[in-house]
């Protein structure tokens, strides 16, 4: 069995979805698992294992984490000699026309724009749905079964979703009208995940060419805070927080050899948690290391490790440039945490501070940007004189990201660009919403500018429109992602080939009761929950976070309450 990641082979090997799918595969006993990744530009693609051809395996098996991945994927199918398109496959399953399964969040957030090229999803966690499909492939294909015996079994099985058996109807204007099963089919496709673990997802295979370079541990799924923006807080409800014992076995399970512990997940852990962590790898003298830190908490214990780790740049995330915007996108986090915070990450010896701001957020305008710069100016005389007494410079880094809207959140419905619904229905075009963007990020460019140790990073919003698009894709995008894959057009280019626009994916505002094509999948979540949230942001209303033991707004957890 064949296991693709559509990247380069140091951020495959800092997957730990990747790495977990791998071990569950091979810990099958019967099942001999080979890895293969993104080759460079003079390489041919070959396994990492044996240096053995795609066409030499029978199943390919898929992770798929980002959009940006997507023409990758597709390019890697077809530069590994098999059919892209599932449909010109044999109906035989055999080394050369194999059975093509895909999954991992970029699957199950939108399966559509890849759903021509799989054979088969998995919607929703390996461990939940892998060990019954693994079974019954073997054993179907023991029994002399072909390609559409087995896929119509499959798709039986809670958690699988075989494209080929569903299909979808457009209207004139691009939208869904109808998703429509095959007969015996369930109408949508259950996610499934796992409840609880014994012991946390973590590295299983280390390499110094590895993009994080340390032992990862996951210190669970999901995320309690529901900020309106984020997909991994509604796909992967409910949250869960996996116990502190099941994170110790994990990092007891580290080699010796190596101090870097990486924890995923940090920004929704409880301090109780987060301290039980940092006295473990304080006894075991591990240094720590994380992708971002909510601002909201830093105990004194975690200030203690991060001092004795000698870490010196960390992320912190406002999001929303204004406390109005972090109200709208239900952050949470008010200017004195966000102060309080840098100053104590400073105090513990940080000397590069990073903020995470997102651009193009719903009725944002330049007043909001300029209530960041009062805040960057504050944050800046606060720390000031911590970093002298110590020595020192802090440099502070505002990183700024084009706002995405993401399937399964309730900023779904939004315009790329932050467009109001009159402007983005008026061009039906893209170059607005990219105009907007570029305007905003030269405003915030002349604003940092007048701030010494202040530096400004930002993506190119032609670049984040791409992600925008496949984002909210649908089926017909499978050949725009072939001819990028394969290097025959641009974006722009295989866009207009297919006679697709960037504005009718990216920045058309979607309608409250607009049927999209993901909604295919089910992920639980009741009818209406998601608009109604779009409506509470407008009203600048926060929304508490999950708790599970009593929450039901959502319908995720069944039972009805009152919220």
């Amino acid at each position: 069995m064949a296991l693709l990641y559509p990247n380069i082979y140091s951020l495959a090997i800092s997957n730990l979805g990747f790495q977990l799918v791998y071990s569950l595969i091979n810990a099958q006993p019967d099942i001999v698992c080979e890895r293969f990744v993104y080759p460079d530009s003079d390489q041919p693609l070959r396994s990492l294992e044996s240096n053995h051809p795609l066409t030499d395996f029978a199943i390919v098996c898929v992770s798929v984490s980002f959009e940006h991945d997507f023409p990758r994927l597709a390019g890697m199918l077809a530069a590994g000699g098999i059919a892209p398109m599932a449909a010109d496959r044999a109906s035989d399953i055999a080394p050369g026309s194999p059975l093509v399964i895909m999954g991992g969040v970029g699957v199950f957030m939108n399966p559509e724009p890849l759903a021509p090229f799989a054979d088969l999803m998995v919607i929703g966690e390996a461990e939940a749905v892998l060990p019954e499909l693994l079974l019954l492939i073997s054993r179907v294909r023991e029994s002399g079964g072909d390609r559409d015996t087995l896929l119509r079994q499959c798709g039986l099985i809670r958690g699988c979703y075989v494209p080929s058996l569903y299909s979808s109807t457009y209207g004139d204007d691009g939208r869904v009208e109808r998703i429509t099963a095959a007969p015996g089919l369930p109408d949508r496709v259950e996610r499934m995940t796992i409840t609880t673990t014994s012991c946390a997802a973590h590295s299983m295979q280390l390499s110094p060419a590895a993009e994080l370079g340390m032992y990862m541990i996951e210190l669970g799924r999901g995320c309690s805070r529901g900020c309106r923006f984020c997909a991994a807080g509604f796909i992967y409800r409910p949250p869960r927080l996996w116990t502190k014992e099941a994170i110790l076995r994990a990092l007891n399970e580290r080699p010796a050899h190596v101090d870097k512990v990486g924890l995923l997940g940090m920004e929704m852990a409880s301090s109780e948690t987060l301290n039980h962590i940092a006295s473990a790898l304080q006894e075991q003298q591990c240094a720590l290391s994380f992708s971002s830190l909510r601002a909201d908490r830093i105990s004194p214990q975690l200030i203690s490790l991060l001092a004795d780790s000698g870490l010196k740049s960390v992320a912190i995330a406002p999001d929303g440039a204004s406390e109005r915007l972090r109200c709208i996108i239900n952050k949470g986090l008010s200017e004195a945490d966000l102060l309080d915070a840098a100053t104590r990450l400073v105090e513990a010896g940080i000397v590069h501070l990073k903020l995470y701001v997102m651009i193009g957020l719903p009725t944002e305008t330049n007043e909001d940007f300029d209530e960041l710069a009062r805040m960057l100016a504050r944050m800046r005389k606060l720390l000031l004189p911590v970093a002298r007494k110590q020595g020192r410079m802090v440099e502070i880094t505002l990183s700024v990201n084009s706002f995405v809207p993401k399937p399964w959140t309730p900023f779904q419905y939004l315009s790329f660009g932050g467009l109001d619904r009159n402007t983005a229905l008026a061009g039906k075009n893209s170059s607005a919403a990219l105009l907007a963007l570029k305007q905003k990020i030269r405003y915030l460019r002349c604003m940092v500018n007048k701030l010494p140790n202040v530096r400004l990073k930002v993506d190119r919003p032609e670049r984040v429109l791409e992600q925008a698009v496949f984002s909210r894709g649908d089926r017909r995008l499978a050949g725009v992602l072939l001819d990028m894959g394969i290097g025959r057009y641009s974006f722009k280019q295989a866009m207009k080939a297919h006679g697709l626009t960037s504005w009718e994916y990216a920045v058309r505002p979607r309608e409250a009761d607009e049927l999209m094509c993901w909604q295919v999948l089910d992920h639980g979540i009741k009818d209406g929950y998601l608009y109604r949230e779009l409506e509470r942001a407008y009203r600048l209303q926060a929304t508490s976070p999950c708790d599970t033991s009593r929450c039901r707004r959502c319908g995720i957890c069944h039972e009805t309450l009152e919220s």
